[in-house]
């Protein structure tokens, strides 16, 4: 064969070697990527989550203009799979893959809890066990006022201020995202941030508007064993000491990291599966 033909069947077969590598490659980031679910809930708004592994079951619970897929990547999702834990994580209502209803009916009455009722019906849960974080914690404390199955919870990243119907932050960032004010030193960071994943504001808007509330009073029946658990930087909602306090059964661990960034973080991981499992 003369030397050119074989330069080219190299060539050609070495292309060949690339497109077969770049394929495994893609097969398996999408094999890592989970696959979103989807149901119909209460008023048959369609919510998307994620179901993985086996063995107890561990609910997350994002936090605000995020959605469930704020976990993937986490050393929490990471230690709780590893350890056989069965890890559910939704995309609540306006977020996410899930419906972006346009009304804000659609957002009253705690429906966001009632999704998360739905989903543990949806699925048969006999019992599970719930970590949120941020605005999770908020829905988390809600749902925990009403909801049975679940033995033990974490909040993490939260203080007690959102006992506060009238929570100042709250009102600035419902009033920012809904249009009824300009953004302010407080809201303009989150609202650049929202914009730039092409986020509803409007949905984002009542998200805030109709937040659950969770009294003091409510938190006192709150029985089982809970953790609060807090970045040793994050000021953001009020005294994390305060919150564990009106727990009644309940410890607070706090670790490294600011707002933003405690909840993916090994120190917090590692806490929050020694909870669970102790």
């Amino acid at each position: 064969m003369e030397k050119t033909k074989i330069e080219q069947l190299m060539v050609s077969n070495k292309g060949l070697f690339i497109l077969l590598v770049m394929a495994c490659f893609c097969h398996s980031a999408l094999a890592n990527k989970p696959e979103k679910i989807f149901f119909h809930s209460f008023d048959n708004t369609r919510i998307a989550f994620t179901d993985e592994g086996k063995g107890e079951v561990v609910l997350l619970i994002h936090g605000f203009i995020v959605n469930g897929s704020s976990w993937s990547k986490t050393v929490l999702k990471k230690y709780l799979l590893e350890r056989g834990y069965r890890v559910i994580a939704p995309d609540l209502r306006g977020n996410g893959s899930s419906d972006k209803p346009q009304n804000k009916e659609a957002y009253q009455n705690n429906a966001e809890v009632q999704d998360l009722l739905a989903l543990a019906d949806h699925l048969g849960l006999k019992q599970y066990m719930a970590i949120g974080y941020s605005r999770g914690s908020i829905v988390l404390a809600k749902l925990l006022t009403k909801e049975k199955r679940i033995s033990k919870a974490v909040f993490g990243g939260m203080g007690l201020d959102f006992t506060n119907p009238n929570w100042e932050r709250r009102v600035a960032f419902a009033n920012a995202f809904s249009g009824r004010t300009p953004a302010n030193d407080l809201t303009k960071g989150a609202m650049s941030y929202a914009r730039s994943i092409k986020a509803d504001l409007k949905v984002l808007g009542f998200l805030q508007d109709y937040q659950p509330v969770t009294s003091i009073n409510e938190l006192h029946n709150i029985l089982i064993k809970t953790m609060v658990i807090c970045g040793d930087e994050d000021k953001d909602n009020g005294s994390p000491l305060a919150l564990q306090k009106e727990l009644p059964n309940s410890h607070l661990v706090f670790v490294s990291g600011n707002h933003n960034d405690t909840y993916k973080q090994e120190d917090f991981a590692a806490a929050v599966v020694d909870f669970l499992l102790n």
